[in-house]
């Protein structure tokens, strides 16, 4: 039992130690001097219109900037929810006794 322990640990130690160093070389949150954020929404705001030709701009990022993003959320979430179906069916015939 501890020759299994001991590897665990030093696992866990040592993605412990990946997922802090990670976290300390993110961006700061919130600053407005940080272009990453900042230029996506300006140009989605000042040019959603003219690339687009949809008036509203929520419309405009969901289905044609992020079209492909949002069609493969909407696969998993069918797959996920024919999973549960399937899976509530398959128990009610095992409960039924037939």
């Amino acid at each position: 039992m501890r020759l299994r322990t001991l590897p665990m640990l030093l696992i866990l130690l040592l993605v412990a130690y990946v997922v802090v160093v990670a976290v300390t070389e993110l961006p700061p949150y919130g600053i407005a001097g940080n272009p990453v954020h900042n230029q996506v929404s300006q140009r989605y705001i000042e040019s959603a219109w003219e690339e687009t030709g949809v008036l509203n701009m929520i419309t405009a990022v969901v289905l044609d900037y992020r079209a492909y993003d949002t069609m493969f959320e909407t696969i998993v979430l069918f797959t996920a929810v024919l999973a549960v179906i399937i899976t509530l069916k398959t128990t009610e015939r095992e409960g039924d006794g037939k």
